[in-house]
């Protein structure tokens, strides 16, 4: 069973401790990639807890609060394990672009990756959940037509029920 700490560090949206916490105009903090997650299906911008609009062209950072979960993931040996390199047990803090996969600085530099493009990790990961974003919104359209479309079946069968009971 969770804490009542570990509640309070926890994103309303997604439930784990906060990532990356921002904080709205309501005064409602949440994982900054679960609150844009959560605008892209939205029409506007409004708190996921309240619904109030929030106007704000950017998410300002909550560093109290990253802070006070980096804290308490560090207490409880919990913290964040950083991706190594299965090669070289470095960290991984490059995209190979040819490849399309993560590397360290020594395979940068290895006869493996010559001449190859390179990212930085984070602006390529960004990146893939921006285009996976893309490619999901099509599907939540498509599910939200599917869901419609089960309700009028739903009424049609309860309509269908009501008649035949009328018959007998």
């Amino acid at each position: 069973m969770a804490s009542s700490l570990e509640r309070d560090l926890s994103c309303p949206v997604c439930c784990d401790i906060f990532r990356d916490p921002v904080i709205l105009s309501s005064c409602h903090s949440f994982c900054r990639d679960c609150v844009q997650s959560w605008w892209s299906e939205k029409e506007g911008k409004e708190c996921p807890v309240c619904k109030r609009r929030d106007s704000k062209d950017s998410l300002p950072a909550n560093f109290a609060l990253k802070n006070l979960c980096e804290s308490f993931l560090e207490e409880r040996g919990q913290r964040p394990p950083e991706a190594l390199c299965s090669l070289h047990s470095e960290r991984l803090t490059l995209f190979c672009r040819d490849h399309q996969q993560p590397v360290c600085l020594v395979c940068r530099d290895s006869e493996k990756h010559s001449e190859h493009r390179f990212r930085p990790i984070d602006e390529a990961a960004r990146q893939h959940r921006k285009e996976l974003r893309k490619s999901l919104q099509p599907l939540k359209e498509k599910l939200k037509t599917f869901e419609r479309v089960k309700v009028k079946f739903d009424l049609t069968a309860e309509h269908l029920k009501l008649q035949a009971q009328d018959a007998d």
